[in-house]
């Protein structure tokens, strides 16, 4: 069971004040109601203390991303590409807020903390709670920091009766992250690496903050808040990613050996930072990515981009490279290609991607099936029309086939039929150990630690199931600039679909890797004219079967040349909302990207 987020992690936001009005003094009914609850309360009872925090943990738990379109992992549907990706920018579109819900919340809580009596928490039990309050408002923070730098630090309840002092100056982004790492630092130096009671396991430990502090690190060294490139904070961030590392390492966290059961092996010792799904209580609706007909109401999201496709590399660790003009005119060049491209990946392209022409890995027989069958998302070319038409059509299949024939399938709940698609189980691991190890290793390579650096990829790699080779697992980087190409290229593969392929071109200022693709491209798996329609027993990893198929490029899946990626490359942190600014009492500045005056690099 999951005993933390099914039992403990329930909204207890609400504290309601209940009282009576009697006209006359009534001394018969001047008694304590020992059965409501009001706030005082609250801090004379364990109970309630753990349940106001648990409140705090429900509502800024990290949950699951869907966001690929967001990138060039992948689209939703044609034309779907936001304004942003565009290079469509004003400060009303590219605006962000200040969210201070939580802070205020944890502010109220670590202020009310200090007063609770030895009778009803210890000091141990106090502390403890007090340090996962700081991780918090750390998180809550950061999150607001890594937009738009520096915000108002508040760190105190406020005087709601003193209207002057809530309107508050924008601190300066270096003074935040200092503040933020001074929360972190304290709840390192309380929590455990792990909790000894297996109920409170979800809870925030000194792992997850000594990794979240190696996060945040890593990126105020990098050139999005670092333009100089001070080695300093390089070497600062090496040396928090690094101490991660060991703590990790002593408590038991470590790679989990198979990549492929990383999101169903469910607190593996790859699990740092967690939000636990269960049902009833607290499911994950996996609709969004799953592909028409296996779905019901949103379908069809997150469909890979051919970039994402081609980033997995082939298992002896060779990139998959693609020549466009060879695969359209020299038929064995794209016989070769496929076979490749669906036989030769590493383990994170088979967990991560599903391949039209395979079965979908639930549970559903197709209407009219008896049996589970291979579902041919795939497409032919008609003459007639002068288009792609699904294959759909041809196994008389009702829905929306999608725009690429590929889809999302990390972390999918396998178990479930499409009727029952909202009660997934799979948890959501925020910060795993291969992420705090790519940390440190991109950290290393800044400094000079160019072997420590190499052997970071070569452990990923080797985890992959990708084969040694000349023992680099096919990495063939060696210098400082091309190793930071490789991190970037392996972390899009080992992160794919969670949430991480934006930030981290936009902390390094790469937007010029989504930029010099120009359109959104995809490969279609396309019956070749005069063969037969594949029989739902078959499937495209027969080399038999393949050979009815060939690869067609996709220049631009959008059909329209407005769809293309032109990011700017003078706007690195977003806008603050123009509406809190006119409602602050002229206290808050905008960014100076945006007309303002406020120096987010400060």
């Amino acid at each position: 069971m999951k005993n933390y987020m099914n039992k403990t992690i329930k909204a207890l936001a609400l504290f309601a004040v209940s009282f009576f009005a009697f006209s006359s003094c009534e001394s018969g009914l001047d008694y304590e109601n020992t059965n409501a609850i009001v706030p005082d309360a609250v801090w004379k009872d364990s109970k309630m203390i753990d349940g106001f925090l648990n409140d705090i943990y429900g509502g800024l738990n990290p949950q699951w991303v869907f966001n690929a379109s967001e990138s060039d992992e992948g689209l939703n549907g044609a034309k779907d590409m936001n304004n942003y990706l565009r290079g469509i920018l004003t400060v009303d579109n590219t605006c962000d807020s200040l969210r201070y819900k939580y802070v205020d919340k944890i502010n109220f809580f670590l202020h009310n903390l200090k007063d609770v009596t030895t009778d009803v928490l210890s000091n141990e039990e106090n502390q403890i709670l007090a340090a996962q309050a700081k991780f918090w408002r750390a998180w809550t923070y950061w999150a607001m920091v890594k937009n738009l730098g520096g915000v108002p630090l508040i760190l105190e309840p406020q005087d709601m009766s003193d209207k002057e002092s809530l309107y508050k100056s924008r601190n300066k982004t270096s003074e935040c992250v200092a503040q933020i790492i001074q929360d972190l630092d304290d709840a390192i130096a309380v929590l455990p690496g792990k909790y000894s009671d297996a109920s409170d396991y979800g809870r925030i430990t000194k792992a997850a903050a000594m990794a979240f502090k190696g996060r945040i690190l890593l990126w105020y060294a990098s050139p999005l808040f670092n333009p100089d490139n001070n080695k300093e904070r390089w070497q600062a961030a090496y040396e928090a990613n690094h101490a991660a590392v060991r703590l990790l390492d002593q408590e038991g966290y470590g790679l989990y050996p198979d990549f492929k059961q990383l999101w169903y092996d469910e607190r593996n010792e790859e699990v740092i930072m967690v939000n636990q799904y269960f049902y009833p209580g607290h499911p994950i609706n996996f609709n969004a990515i799953r592909p028409e007909p296996f779905t019901k109401d949103a379908s069809n999201q997150n469909q890979p981009l051919m970039s994402l496709l081609l980033a997995f590399p082939k298992r002896d660790g060779s990139p998959m490279n693609l020549d466009v003009n060879r695969l359209k005119n020299d038929p064995q060049y794209n016989v070769d290609f496929m076979t490749d491209f669906y036989m030769n990946r590493d383990d994170r392209f088979y967990t991560s991607i599903y391949c039209g022409g395979t079965p979908y890995p639930t549970p559903d027989i197709l209407s009219g099936q008896n049996s589970k069958v291979t579902f041919w998302n795939a497409w032919k070319w008609s003459e007639q029309d002068n288009k792609y038409n699904t294959l759909y059509l041809d196994y008389n299949i009702a829905g929306n086939p999608g725009v690429s024939g590929f889809f999302d399938r990390k972390g999918l709940d396998t178990t479930l039929i499409n009727a029952e698609v909202g009660n997934g189980q799979t948890d959501w691991i925020e910060i795993r150990y291969a992420e705090v190890l790519m940390n440190m290793g991109e950290c290393a390579n800044e400094i000079g630690k160019t072997s420590e650096a190499l052997q970071v990829l070569y452990d990923i790699r080797k985890r992959a199931g990708i084969e040694e080779g000349k023992g680099n697992y096919g990495v063939m980087a060696s210098s400082q600039e091309d190793i930071r190409m490789a991190y970037i290229n392996e972390r899009q593969v080992e992160f794919a679909f969670e949430g991480k392929r934006l930030g981290d071109l936009r902390r390094l200022k790469r937007y010029d890797l989504l930029n010099n693709q120009e359109r959104r491209h995809v490969l279609y798996l396309v019956l070749k004219p005069g063969e037969a329609v594949p029989a739902l027993t078959e499937t495209i990893m027969d080399s038999v079967v393949r050979k009815k198929f060939r690869f067609d490029y996709i220049d631009n899946v959008d059909g329209d040349d407005s769809y293309k990626f032109n990011l700017s490359m003078n706007h690195w942190f977003y806008a603050l909302n123009p509406n809190q600014i006119s409602q602050s009492m002229n206290k808050l500045e905008q960014n100076k990207e945006w007309g303002g005056t406020f120096d987010p690099l400060q």
